[in-house]
């Protein structure tokens, strides 16, 4: 099943608080980034995002969840209506998000 851009349009505004919050669409899903590194998505209208240690310690209950086939399992946001909670966990987890992997010219293709 796809992502609605109605719920991608709910979450966005959960985060509406926090500086940077970007979205991409792909493949009928949408990935999540927070100053340029991503932090999870929406996936089958599930807002899931990556499990660090700072994701884990704010969210001790979520339930692991695959977004996609083989992918890594991902944590399930249990409250998205808590803007505070999503307001602490997003920051938390930024110093443990990889970088962003630098894009290639087309050149280099």
């Amino acid at each position: 099943m796809a992502s609605s851009k109605d719920y991608l349009t709910y979450i966005t505004e959960q985060l509406s608080g926090l500086p940077e919050i970007r979205s991409r669409a792909m493949m009928s899903e949408y990935i999540l980034y927070y100053r340029g590194k991503v932090f999870g998505g929406i996936y089958d209208n599930r807002f899931l995002v990556k499990e660090t240690s700072a994701a884990v310690r704010l969210l001790p209950d979520a339930v692991r969840e695959i977004p996609y086939e083989g992918a890594k399992p991902m944590l399930l946001v249990p409250d998205p209506d808590n803007r505070a909670l999503l307001e602490a966990l997003i920051p938390a987890m930024y110093e443990e998000l990889p970088e962003p992997k630098p894009r290639r010219k087309k050149a280099d293709l």
